[in-house]
């Protein structure tokens, strides 16, 4: 706002016309702003966030919906989009909320292309994941779970060919060994014969590491990394990971990573491999998918 400063020079003699022509405003808005400073609108926000500081002081694990509420029943009613506002202006968030940010990191720069991507033809970037036999495609990434004694964190490797889960690690440190022990236990259950397999992640540092990409030169293995911020471009491993989380974590409250861990195990290899059919293998399990279309040396 320059209408103070103008304000101000006019009290030192400078007169307004030369002010406004100087700062190149109109003189017109400047006088109706001089008759009414604070317009109606602003009055009736700094009430409505003096409502909301109000109560999220007497509730600080109110999040901006119940701020919302209680601000219309101390009189200044507002909709909630106008709270979520205010309360995001001015940093009042709940107590219970999730944290705003990670760690003020940026994911760093990729050290694979991108080789699932393709161009349609509206110009548009896609991920196609569809493989033609087993060991041509893996996808892996890693998802956090909690427990009475913290986290625990669980790196899974998928053949996109038939759905099945090849390697996994479980560790309560998200490390790189994590992502290096999955890959390890993939190759080591196809028999080591997984040269040329594309293993497509996301931009995790865990999959950036020089253990993880020094394991992959090692089994001739071919790296591939999506975008930043797209789920998009590993949607298959992220379905994956929400189906364990309806049918096993989100089934009671964990007391050990030690009871967690046996029922992640239990579940992908009794449960998702052998019980589980899946539509588009033409409801057959992965286990079964594979033993019937791959030969029986590889389905060993």
């Amino acid at each position: 706002m320059m209408y103070p400063l103008v304000r101000e020079l006019a009290a030192d003699g400078i007169p307004v016309t030369v002010t406004c022509r100087v700062l190149k405003i109109a003189r017109q808005p400047y006088y109706r702003w001089r008759k009414n400073p604070i317009t109606d609108a602003e009055l009736a926000e700094a009430y409505r966030a003096n409502a909301l500081f109000d109560a999220h002081c007497d509730d600080p694990e109110f999040g901006y919906r119940y701020l919302a509420d209680e601000a219309e029943s101390a009189g200044h009613p507002m909709a909630v989009r106008t709270a979520w506002r205010l309360c995001s202006t001015n940093s009042w968030f709940s107590a219970f909320g999730k944290g705003r940010g990670k760690n003020g990191k940026k994911p760093g720069p990729p050290v694979h292309d991108d080789l699932c991507a393709v161009v349609d033809e509206d110009g548009r970037t896609r991920h196609k994941f569809t493989a033609d036999g087993v060991n041509r495609l893996w996808l892996t990434d890693i998802s956090e779970h909690h427990t009475d004694e913290g986290k625990l964190y669980l790196c899974a490797i998928k053949d996109v060919y038939s759905g099945r889960i090849v390697g996994y690690s479980m560790s309560a440190r998200m490390k790189a060994r994590l992502a290096v022990d999955a890959l390890e236990m993939a190759v080591a259950r196809r028999g080591g014969d997984v040269g040329g397999c594309t293993v497509h992640s996301d931009r995790g540092s865990q999959f950036r590491s020089r253990k993880f990409t020094q394991s992959l030169a090692c089994h001739g293995l071919v790296g591939s990394m999506g975008r930043v911020g797209a789920a998009g471009d590993n949607a298959a491993m992220e379905s994956f990971f929400a189906l364990l989380q309806k049918n096993v974590l989100d089934r009671r409250r964990w007391v050990s990573r030690e009871q967690l861990r046996i029922a992640i195990v239990t579940w992908i290899e009794q449960t998702y491999h052998r019980r589980r059919r899946q539509a588009r293998l033409g409801r057959l399990t992965p286990v079964e998918y594979e033993a019937i279309i791959e030969s029986p040396a590889v389905a060993a």
